[in-house]
């Protein structure tokens, strides 16, 4: 698995470090894929949501947990993940992944809060696309 994060600051925003701690964790959540990574990235009230072929796709987030069982994709060491953009203000901010998963390419976007256990991913939408 490669996932990288930009070998520099995306903003200079003192924060950013604190921003990417949720993001890793969804990260390494696909590479092992591991739900408690996700649980630890996500606020519990989370939804991941997509308009895959036609109709829209919603999740809770404990539906989105049960699609992850513990075992990485046989093709996961040559999987890319990276961190593209962060743009935080205050107590909000927003992040784009892009995911390289085999013939399916991934582009996720998050919208986070700055919560009392820290940054928290609130929401994911994400498009699907042949790579």
């Amino acid at each position: 698995m490669t996932t990288t994060t930009a070998p520099h600051c995306l903003t200079h925003h003192p924060e950013e470090a604190a921003v990417r701690v949720p993001l890793e964790h969804y990260m390494l959540g696909h590479a092992t894929d591991d739900a408690a990574h996700m649980r630890q990235a996500f606020m519990a009230s989370a939804h991941i949501e997509s308009v895959r072929e036609g109709p829209l796709t919603s999740w809770s987030m404990e539906e989105y947990c049960l699609r992850f069982k513990g075992t990485p994709a046989a093709d996961e060491a040559t999987r890319r993940r990276t961190i593209d953009a962060i743009d935080i203000g205050g107590t909000a901010a927003s992040a784009k992944i892009t995911l390289v998963h085999g013939a399916v390419t991934f582009i996720d976007y998050f919208l986070l809060l700055k919560t009392a256990q820290g940054w928290k991913i609130a929401n994911k939408a994400f498009h699907a696309q042949a790579s």
